[in-house]
């Protein structure tokens, strides 16, 4: 008689740990927020409203520019870069396994959930801008796009989003309603020369795209001849915001974002004598000068300064 033989066992499921707060805050990258929340302070401040009877909506547009649409973007990136980041950063929360699993999309997915539903309750235009943003967030990192693989599309998704569409949001959470044309104009204007900002950036990791197949700007054309793209996408559009600046009145402003680029303009040949060398130098300086004349533009929008 055969003896009874016991079915197979399937084996116990493995509990993956819930993240711990610290390795979901490293995962988001706070750094990163500061561009982003810049920028919808430009916005609030073109908008020409005073801020203390929106404050309830100024509090959750930070929210909403900062942690969770930027952060749910670095949440994105860092998933689709996990196998890249095992070899690069493998100390990165998800590589080293502090946030094990499929936590880390399981993050992305959530903010990116929470974020529309925050900008679905401030207004029908912040909700579309971040309904953008939330598609590029995705597009710039996970398959088919892979955005950040290209050395056009990938500068101009980020510049679009860390630039305009914050901008576009600040003045839109500002207003309740779609921003008047003249700040939908420099807001434009800043957006297209940021591009030249995410070309600087792209000096950092030249080397790295080259081997990973990335073909950013640096990587494929050479970082002089990108450097020199990189300052004239940053300057050209600047002209067109102090021309149309003097046009519309604002003459104390457009002399300020005029002194702004000369003084960027001669900070540039340092610049292209060693581009790799002298990059982070340049945006300490000629980047910062750039972003003070995005604030100096939305004063003159917003009318302040007597404007």
């Amino acid at each position: 008689m055969a003896r009874a033989t016991n079915p197979p066992t399937k084996p116990a499921p493995i509990s993956v740990p819930l993240p711990k707060l610290r390795d979901v805050a490293e995962l988001l990258k706070p750094i990163t927020w500061f561009p982003p929340i810049w920028a919808f302070f430009c916005g609030t401040v073109s908008s020409g409203i005073p801020v203390e009877t929106r404050w309830p909506f100024l509090i959750a547009g930070i929210l909403l520019v900062g942690p969770l649409v930027c952060g749910t973007s670095q949440a994105v990136n860092d998933w689709f870069d996990r196998h890249v980041d095992a070899i690069n950063e493998p100390d990165r929360p998800i590589p080293s396994g502090r946030i094990a699993g499929q936590w880390g999309l399981w993050i992305a997915i959530i903010g990116t959930v929470v974020s529309a539903a925050l900008a679905a309750v401030i207004g029908i235009w912040v909700f579309a801008a971040t309904l953008v943003a939330l598609f590029f967030a995705w597009a710039y990192s996970a398959p088919p796009f892979r955005l950040k693989t290209s050395g056009i599309w990938g500068p101009i998704s980020v510049a679009l989003t860390y630039e305009g569409l914050t901008w576009f949001t600040g003045a839109s959470v500002m207003a309740g309603a779609l921003p008047p044309t003249p700040v939908l104009i420099i807001l434009t204007l800043y957006s297209a020369g940021a591009f030249g900002i995410m070309t600087l950036n792209d000096f950092k990791a030249v080397a790295g795209d080259r081997a990973m197949g990335i073909r950013s700007l640096p990587a494929t054309l050479g970082v002089d001849r990108a450097a020199r793209i990189a300052c004239v996408v940053m300057a050209a559009p600047q002209v067109v915001v102090v021309a149309l600046l003097v046009s519309w009145g604002h003459m104390l402003v457009g002399g300020i974002v005029a002194g702004m680029l000369l003084a960027q303009l001669a900070l540039m040949p340092r610049l292209l004598r060693d581009p790799l060398k002298q990059t982070p130098w340049y945006n300490a300086t000629g980047t910062s000068l750039y972003v003070l004349g995005m604030l100096a533009s939305a004063f003159g929008l917003g009318g302040v300064l007597g404007l």
